[in-house]
């Protein structure tokens, strides 16, 4: 065999040798909007959650659970990259990222770290991780309270106001420092309707309540104005007669749970029917 045949059979065998396919996103999973990824890097696979919660760190032995909006993203690095980034390398690239955006460092760990960045006027809290391997991943949290998708009916609400004289309607929703109502609180403002309709002697005064954050006196208008909100809602939406309903704000003066926690303040902001 002479000269070239030789090269060309190698050439033939380098051909036939097997290239490393090239991985592929997990087909149901994206980046996050808040990142880009690390170059030669692919999605591995991922978790989005409307709502849910999770314990980010804060330092030695503390922690803080974050409820709202939930991201997991796991990449792995392509099996044809040779020099895979180290776990610093990695941790910086988000580092930077998030102090671009103007969020700052909340803890830092030998291959984790935590983040905390306020984007588009909502809070968000960031874990990555990293190892030597190449892989990496974050789960984020976006900072909010759950959306009550189970109301109490009409018959709960009367048995609560024949036993107390008051009931606590949750599932009535307004964006903060607003009292106009959201179109998600449809179905608790039908059930008052219903109670009132079922009972055409019962008159009721619609409190607003709010939680402690920003000043009393902007509170106490916030509540009055959102309580007025009900009242008309009621009136003009499903024909209940204004001489049975009266709006009153009492603010930040009638709390139901601590108002130090997310889950306590959520529970504060609520609209009560109280028997006249």
């Amino acid at each position: 065999m002479n000269k070239a045949a030789v090269m060309l059979s190698g050439l033939l065998v380098l051909l036939a040798l097997p290239v490393a396919a090239q991985q592929k996103d997990d087909p149901k999973c994206k980046d996050h909007p808040f990142f880009t990824r690390m170059p030669n890097s692919w999605i591995h696979g991922c978790t989005q959650k409307e709502f849910d919660a999770y314990a980010f760190q804060l330092g030695k032995g503390k922690t803080e659970r974050v409820e709202g909006k939930y991201w997991e993203v796991t990449y792995y690095p392509q099996a044809s990259v040779k020099e895979k980034p180290s776990e610093l390398q990695i941790l910086r690239n988000f580092e930077n990222a998030v102090l671009k955006q103007g969020g700052t460092v909340v803890s830092t760990e030998k291959s984790r770290e935590t983040f905390r960045l306020t984007k588009d006027g909502k809070e968000a809290w960031i874990e990555v991780w990293a190892e030597f391997t190449g892989k990496y991943g974050f789960k984020i949290v976006e900072k909010q309270a759950m959306v009550q998708d189970i109301v109490a009916n009409a018959d709960a609400f009367s048995s609560d106001i024949r036993s107390t004289g008051h009931v606590a309607i949750y599932g009535i929703y307004f964006d903060t420092a607003k009292w106009d109502i959201k179109p998600e609180s449809a179905q608790a403002i039908g059930e008052i309707a219903k109670l009132l309709k079922g009972d055409a002697t019962l008159k009721v005064f619609v409190v607003g309540h709010t939680d402690s954050t920003g000043g009393v006196d902007s509170n106490l208008k916030l509540s009055q104005s959102r309580a007025e909100s009900v009242v008309q809602a009621l009136v003009k939406e499903h024909g209940i007669a204004a001489a049975r309903l009266r709006g009153f704000g009492v603010g930040p003066f009638a709390p139901v749970a601590s108002n130090d926690t997310d889950e306590g303040r959520a529970k504060n902001r609520r609209v009560e029917l109280v028997k006249q």
